[in-house]
């Protein structure tokens, strides 16, 4: 009897539950984990597709950079070589000359000094002509250490001008130093 009684207050909270229940809220269905494994391998797979063409991009930017680094190297000195060739087309002009005179030739090779000269320039080359100045080892080279007049390690004469680019030091001064009157 108690178990009539059990069964009949059971069915009685069953219908009142489910009459109480309005389809305010649906119940929320667990995925199973085959559902939850398939989720998640599709999504690790989608990672997966991005990291390698993440990875594959990468390359590609570092073999693009690669590549323009060698060409930076390789065409560096471009634009100057176009400036030379202006100078070599203007000595072979004066070469060219049958009946050149003293003068003719003398005013071409000033031609063509204003020419190097203005290639220089555009190419940061500048020229190191140290007379009077101090002497600096990091831009002249002393020959000989002559007495003078001047304050001693003076520049006193420039035998071979120096050249540098930008700051870079291409070639150095040659020069004759002061020595000090003690010496």
């Amino acid at each position: 009897m108690q178990d009539e009684q059990l069964n009949s207050t059971l069915e009685q909270q069953a219908e009142t539950a489910q009459a109480d229940t309005t389809p305010k809220h649906e119940i929320e269905i667990m995925p199973s984990l085959e559902e939850l494994l398939k989720q998640a391998e599709l999504s690790a797979q989608e990672h997966h597709d991005a990291w390698l063409r993440a990875k594959a991009d990468a390359e590609n930017i570092r073999k693009r950079g690669q590549a323009d680094v060698a060409n930076a190297h390789k065409y560096a000195v471009e634009n100057f070589s176009n400036e030379l060739l202006a100078v070599k087309d203007s000595l072979e002009a004066a070469l060219s000359v049958e009946a050149a005179t003293v003068e003719s030739l003398k005013s071409g090779v000033e031609l063509t000094l204003k020419q190097l000269v203005s290639a220089f320039e555009k190419s940061s080359i500048s020229e190191l002509n140290p007379v009077n100045d101090k002497f600096d080892p990091h831009k002249h080279q002393a020959i000989s250490m002559v007495d003078s007049d001047a304050a001693p390690n003076t520049v006193v004469t420039v035998l071979q001008k120096g050249y540098q680019l930008h700051d870079r030091i291409l070639r150095p001064a040659l020069v004759m130093v002061a020595k000090s009157k003690d010496a």
